[in-house]
């Protein structure tokens, strides 16, 4: 390969993939058949529908298009227990070249599977891919991750779908980016963020974040992000009407449990108890306060269909010890048993269920369910797509989240309330740039090669 050619390689593209609308599903509803439209007209596209818009059927609807459009495999990746949501609603709406494959085998045109088992297939053999619930990629390890990047960048027609990712996390949006094609994540920090450690802000207005966006850079920031994506939190973002996507009430309940020790951190003992504020400091008030809060936990679920999202191993043996009638699901256990528990509680065939959200928050649909308790940490999306599971359009009753901390970890619930003020401002940015125009300049490089003379 000559030099040149490398340099081109690299280079980021942008522009139009994609091709007219074949086929729309009759049972489509306005915003969402505008949502298809633009995705297939882009052709490698973000679809970040909130929860409850149909994503599923908008990506089922790509991906036929694809297939009309092409005669060529689309892969369909989604995190556990959710392929059989697919094939659901491809029967639905009268798709039916669709299978699930558990072994890296397929006979129909759209194939969908498990991230977990990428490895099974082959990117030559399919002409588009599709990433349900695209956020959960950084809940992978390095080496996963970088594989389905790998993957869908030798893949022509790419698309990424999840309700929402997550506003402090924006090396999320730059991986999104370049796997789409688009700018690299690199380049996404380097031209519209500041590094945000080691330094002081009086106002605790950036907690737990690693970068924070440049002020002057806020409007191209969410143009640019417009140009290979679209944010929908509701019909009315688009121009369309909210009749049909009114929600229940979400009714948020803190319950504080107190932490009679101190802490011991690096052979230090505190003499007073201090509100947690770096995370060996969380991780101490945790271990300290899992019986209490767990007593806590099963005492609020008592009688109730619900579920217990945990964070550590300890917690998740302590409710399950606390509560006989609740069944755990385990990291050690197999895709296989893993799905088995969360089909059969979507089904109603379980009455309570003790997981974590790194595991099990995404793309699960649990209207059936209408109560949680929740173990909250600094993590905003966790806790958004965990109660989104159940408070999400198409849920009939009023949703009770209730949160259950020590009095160590208010600084945990604050960085909570202000990233969800944060995503709320996102939306409210991304709608309002929805239709600006941002243009990457770029030099280009027109002067003639010169290698050194080692090279010659």
């Amino acid at each position: 390969m000559r030099y040149e050619d490398f340099l081109r390689a690299k280079k980021h593209s942008s522009g139009e993939f994609g091709f007219d609308p074949i086929w729309m599903p009759k049972d489509g509803f306005d915003f969402q058949e505008a949502i298809i439209t633009k995705c297939i007209k882009k052709g490698r596209y973000g679809a970040f529908a909130d929860t409850g818009l149909g994503k599923t059927l908008v990506q089922l609807s790509i991906a036929h298009n694809v297939v009309l459009k092409t005669n060529k495999r689309v892969l369909i990746l989604t995190p556990l227990a959710v392929a059989f949501q697919f094939l659901n609603e491809a029967e639905r709406i009268y798709v039916d070249d669709i299978e699930q494959s558990k072994d890296g085998k397929f006979t129909k045109k759209i194939v969908v599977a498990n991230y977990e088992r990428l490895h099974l297939f082959n990117p030559d053999d399919f002409e588009g891919v599709m990433l349900d619930e695209s956020s959960i990629l950084k809940n992978f390890q390095g080496s996963t991750r970088d594989a389905i990047v790998a993957f869908i960048k030798r893949v022509k027609y790419r698309f990424l779908s999840t309700a929402t990712p997550s506003p402090n996390d924006f090396i999320e949006l730059g991986n999104s980016s370049e796997a789409l094609g688009y700018m690299g994540y690199m380049d996404m920090l380097t031209k519209f963020f500041k590094s945000n450690q080691s330094s002081v802000d009086s106002n605790n207005r950036n907690i737990g974040e690693k970068f924070y966006l440049k002020p002057h850079a806020e409007r191209d920031f969410f143009a640019w992000v417009n140009q290979w994506s679209i944010m929908v939190k509701r019909p009315s973002d688009l121009g369309f009407s909210d009749d049909r996507y009114i929600l229940p009430e979400l009714i948020t309940n803190a319950h504080v449990v107190h932490n009679k020790e101190t802490w011991c951190i690096n052979g230090q003992t505190s003499l007073f108890a201090m509100p947690a504020k770096t995370m060996s400091e969380v991780r101490v008030e945790q271990k300290q306060t899992t019986q209490e809060r767990c007593e806590k936990a099963v005492e609020l679920a008592s009688g109730k269909t619900s579920v217990y999202w945990c964070n550590t191993n300890d917690e998740s043996a302590s409710l399950k010890k606390l509560d006989s009638g609740a069944t755990e699901i385990l990291g050690s256990m197999s895709i296989e048993k893993k799905e088995e528990i969360l089909i059969a509680f979507a089904k109603g065939e379980l009455d309570r269920l003790i997981t974590k959200a790194s595991m099990t928050s995404m793309g699960l649909n649990w209207q059936h369910c209408n109560h949680t308790v929740y173990f909250p940490t600094w993590s905003y999306e966790q806790y958004y797509q965990a109660i989104r599971r159940f408070w999400r359009f198409g849920q009939k009753n009023n949703v009770v989240v209730d949160l259950v901390i020590s009095d160590g970890q208010e600084r945990v619930m604050e960085a909570l309330q202000q990233k969800t003020q944060k995503a709320i401002q996102l939306y409210d940015n991304l709608v309002k740039n929805a239709n600006r125009d941002f243009t990457q300049l770029t030099k280009e490089f027109n002067q003639k090669t010169q290698l050194p003379e080692f090279l010659k």
